[in-house]
């Protein structure tokens, strides 16, 4: 098992803001009453996920500015809103200025997709998630 380098303190970090909790537990639901055990047991990995760091690695499409360092840890319970909030920090973009972010060469991502579902389905084969980003739409 490899262990992860050391983190230089002065390298910025993306940020570990809370994710909001359900209104409602998932078990309360008529319609999962009926699930296997492991359906209830990957239903509870879910809505309970053990907090790991995952690699975000950014790569500039088009004419967007190259990060200085592109490769990045990111807890797997935060949102990909808080991917994009930083990234918009570390390319300084002020409020007006438009940011694509692709999750590979793909697609565009919902704000409110857990880090944890985008990296388990489209993680490269070294195990980092590769977001690229645009200044402008980069396709289609």
């Amino acid at each position: 098992m490899s262990s992860s380098p050391p983190t230089d303190p002065s390298t910025p970090q993306i940020p570990s803001a809370p994710s909001p909790q359900l209104p409602i537990a998932m078990s309360t639901s008529a319609l999962l009453t009926n699930l296997s055990s492991e359906a209830t047991r990957a239903l509870a990995a879910v809505a309970n996920p053990t907090p790991q760091k995952v690699t975000v690695k950014f790569r500039a499409l088009t004419s967007a500015p190259a990060l200085a360092k592109d490769t990045y840890k990111i807890k797997t319970t935060q949102r990909f809103e808080n991917v994009v909030k930083f990234l918009r920090d570390q390319l300084d973009l002020g409020d007006g200025q438009g940011l694509y972010t692709y999750i590979g060469w793909s697609f565009i991502p919902a704000l409110d997709e857990s880090v944890q579902g985008l990296w388990e389905c489209f993680k490269d084969g070294n195990g980092i998630l590769v977001v690229c980003y645009s200044l402008q739409s980069a396709f289609g």
